[in-house]
């Protein structure tokens, strides 16, 4: 929540919600920062735990062995959202 707050005083004038910081930082995490209208949507329409689970998931991911962690991060949302 920190990096929320952190986020969100940093982009005053431009972020005015919760959900468009996660959307940000998500797409910073990410380094997909040219579709991070994307994930502000994606934060604003779905389940925070599934978006959550699927960041845990690229997260947890060795370092250097993903070139591209934002179509593993869609791939595994893609996945969740049809288990649940």
């Amino acid at each position: 929540m920190a990096l929320f707050k952190q986020t969100m005083l940093g982009r005053q004038k431009y972020v005015k919600n919760e959900f468009q910081a996660y959307g940000l930082e998500l797409a910073k995490e990410l380094r997909d920062w040219k579709n991070r209208s994307l994930y502000i949507r994606l934060a604003k329409t779905d389940n925070r735990q599934v978006l959550e689970t699927a960041r845990a998931f690229v997260k947890d991911q060795t370092p250097g062995t993903i070139k591209t962690p934002y179509k593993l991060f869609m791939w595994k949302l893609k996945q969740l959202k049809n288990n649940s």
